[in-house]
């Protein structure tokens, strides 16, 4: 997959069918987006799809400034009703405009530590380097404009993997690739944390140390 000069579609395309077949998520449960360059306007995905079946067809083009259904260049608005989380994706890119790419999961591990009342541990030097951080954003009802803006307010600090309690996540990167590494690396630091439970270890997990992340990033990373 060409992250650089494919069609974004495709390359979100190749993210849902990734997704899924690597068990974050069954049949359409999440949604994707991007920003198109050089206008006022995302690819998103369409209400109802089948992560694992996206195709370019199956993508809205919805204005950020105001939601409304938009034309693409020569393409006009694709007749198609885009996802009920809509609201979600359009305050997240109006909250961050260094973000280009929203990937929106319902992956079981890290949706069963949120259960438990577990938060996901930054355990490994790529979780550290992909997620830095992962905040838990508190039950709201999904589809809200409530869970929007409580969503885009505290990723506006510049937190791109969020666990939205009892519901899903949300990670955002400046390019598709990027997100979807988030993705795939937030759920493996979630199975990893897991097992440690699983094994009545739990408080023996070690994070990543804190000399990596102060190199990367001047402090230590930040789980809530």
């Amino acid at each position: 997959m060409n992250y650089v000069h494919g069609d974004l579609r495709d390359q979100l395309a190749f993210v849902g069918f990734d997704v899924v077949q690597a068990g974050l998520v069954a049949g359409s449960g999440g949604n994707l987006s991007a920003r198109i360059p050089d206008e006022d306007a995302i690819w998103v995905t369409g209400s109802g799809s089948w992560l694992g079946r996206l195709s370019r067809t199956t993508f809205a083009a919805v204005r950020i400034s105001d939601g409304s259904p938009a034309a693409v260049g020569n393409i006009p608005p694709p007749a198609i009703q885009p996802t009920s989380e809509l609201a979600l994706h359009l305050a997240l890119y109006r909250a961050r405009p260094d973000v280009n790419a929203i990937i929106h999961l319902h992956p079981q591990t890290a949706l069963l530590l949120d259960a438990m009342g577990e938060h996901v541990r930054i355990v490994t030097t790529d979780h550290a380097y992909y997620l830095r951080r992962v905040s838990t954003v508190p039950f709201r009802l999904p589809g809200t404009t409530e869970l929007a803006a409580l969503t885009a307010a505290m990723a506006a600090d510049g937190t791109d993997c969020l666990v939205l309690s009892q519901h899903g996540c949300v990670v955002m990167g400046d390019t598709i690739e990027l997100a979807h590494k988030r993705a795939r690396n937030l759920e493996e630091a979630a199975e990893l944390t897991y097992r440690a439970l699983s094994a009545g270890r739990l408080e023996n997990l070690r994070d990543c140390p804190e000399e990596f992340l102060d190199r990367l990033y001047g402090s230590t990373a930040v789980t809530v």
